[in-house]
């Protein structure tokens, strides 16, 4: 579904990503951990196209990505919720949710709705409520139902558990586990959280000033001596 072979990407002279390779086959759930700077977040967004990768190629269910613009990258099938939530603060949940619908088909709005907020129970009782003011845990549920109201066939997920509570995170880990096995939806997901990111991944990433410096199944890293000293010692 998604193979992206050699990819860099610079912030001017700056190298962010230094060739990575990076597969995800459809239904999956990858993983990307490592520490803060490796290049984790910037993979992701060069994705998106922002930035745009300097070199390398991104190929998505046979399109090249690497040359189209955001908005035509979104088409393709691919919502991403970034690091931070990014809702709109001033908006309700509801108009959240209607933002992420913009690119889907209007005759599939009340089902989407309806299917979000079954997951989401929360944001049905707050859907009147401006996105602002729910609690960490409810802007991050918001901020994955409103990429999943564009229909996409890959997920991209930037830090879920970011400055959550441990029994949220965990929530929020338990989700994503529910929307790759229910709906389908393949994931990509970079963690901090290595713990909980390789006990969900079918296969899985290190990656290290740029670099990846490991791979392999979610249940490999896990058993890694040097994964587990690096990276989860002391993880819940």
């Amino acid at each position: 579904m998604l193979s992206v072979k050699n990819l860099h990407v610079h912030y001017g002279s700056v190298a962010a990503v230094k060739g990575i390779d990076v597969e995800l086959n459809e239904g999956e759930i990858v993983a990307l951990i490592g520490a803060n700077g490796a290049g984790k977040s910037t993979f992701l967004n060069a994705i998106c196209g922002k930035p745009k990768p300097s070199a390398g190629s991104v190929l998505f269910c046979g399109t090249e990505l690497s040359d189209l613009r955001t908005f035509e990258i979104v088409r393709t099938g691919i919502a991403y919720a970034p690091e931070g939530r990014r809702i709109f603060q001033r908006m309700t949940v509801l108009e959240n949710l209607k933002m992420g619908a913009t690119i889907s088909s209007p005759s599939y709005f009340s089902e989407d709705l309806s299917r979000v907020f079954e997951m989401f129970p929360r944001l049905r009782d707050r859907k009147d409520q401006r996105a602002g003011t729910l609690s960490g845990g409810e802007q991050q549920m918001l901020a994955i139902a409103r990429a999943l109201m564009a229909r996409p066939k890959l997920l991209l997920l930037d830090e879920p558990s970011l400055g959550l509570a441990p029994i949220i995170a965990k929530q929020i880990f338990s989700i994503i586990r529910d929307i790759n096995s229910t709906q389908g939806v393949s994931v990509l997901l970079v963690e901090q959280n290595a713990h909980h990111a390789l006990g969900l991944a079918n296969h899985a990433y290190v990656l290290q000033n740029g670099r990846v410096s490991v791979k392999g199944t979610g249940a490999e890293l896990l058993a890694d001596p040097e994964v587990r000293a690096a990276y989860l010692e002391g993880a819940a």
